[in-house]
């Protein structure tokens, strides 16, 4: 297993009875661009049991989080909702991803959308001072079936635009847009619907999206990724990559169970 670190849990989170988060230490060798993913597991019988995994820390913090989901007979996540303080628990040496800045085109506008565990990477995306230097606006929306699946909804709304680093950016150019499917709240419906009946753009103030301003990345459930990408491409968006940056770009190492 020379491929991978051997870290400890230092604390663990559960939100609802499907989605929790953990904290692990970090090897200072450890290098990763906000926004990466790194495979994330623990040892089975002497073997690697691994899945890829978004990091929701920032590349300067000191600690590595991770947000997951629930599968009571899921191989590994069977395993690592179980977790507890002092748990060893595998991480890659490498980390790797498409939802990075620099696979983006210069733009005016930035939009996360994420559902589920999907905004895992927006989170480090969200602390890098970057973001802010790159973009006028930045839009972060969490689509879930239930309120109480919005995960870290306190800490972007309330910690975050008081952080020493990039606090007064959040508060000048940062909006979180929550939105559920199955009960009542301040906004409600699909990411995909609320693009294409244009409340999305109308409740954070900002017109139409437009390739010449706005840019995408998008991480989650495969029907959101295929509703959205084809909503995008139906105004002329063009995908980014590693080789050519472009107006949005999608995660296709691993989505949302």
């Amino acid at each position: 297993m020379s491929n991978f670190n051997q870290e400890t849990v230092l604390s663990v989170h559960h939100w609802t009875d499907r989605l929790f988060s953990f904290k692990t230490t970090r090897n200072p060798a450890f290098r990763f661009q906000n926004g990466q993913f790194t495979m994330m597991g623990v040892e089975v019988k002497g073997r690697p049991l691994v899945r890829a995994y978004s990091l929701v820390s920032a590349n300067y913090e000191e600690e590595l989080e991770f947000f997951s989901i629930k599968v009571a007979d899921g191989p590994l996540t069977s395993r690592l909702q179980h977790l507890k303080e002092g748990d060893p628990i595998l991480v890659s040496r490498k980390a790797t991803g498409t939802l990075v800045l620099d696979n983006l085109s210069a733009g005016r506008n930035l939009y996360l959308l994420g559902t589920g565990t999907g905004l895992a990477p927006f989170l480090s995306i969200i602390k890098d001072p970057e973001t802010y230097e790159r973009f006028e606006r930045v839009v972060i929306v969490h689509g879930c079936r239930w309120a109480a699946e919005l995960a870290y909804s306190d800490l972007i709304a309330n910690v975050m635009p008081n952080d020493e680093l990039v606090g007064e950016s959040v508060r000048e150019k940062l909006t979180y847009y929550p939105t559920v499917t199955r009960e009542p709240f301040r906004h409600n419906g699909r990411i995909s619907l609320l693009m294409t009946n244009g409340k999305l753009f109308e409740d954070v103030g900002l017109p139409p999206v437009s390739a010449d301003s706005d840019r995408f990345m998008l991480c989650g459930s495969p029907n959101m990724l295929a509703d959205i990408r084809a909503i995008l491409k139906d105004k002329d968006f063009v995908e980014g990559n590693h080789g050519a940056p472009g107006h949005y770009v999608i995660e296709k190492a691993f989505v949302e169970s």
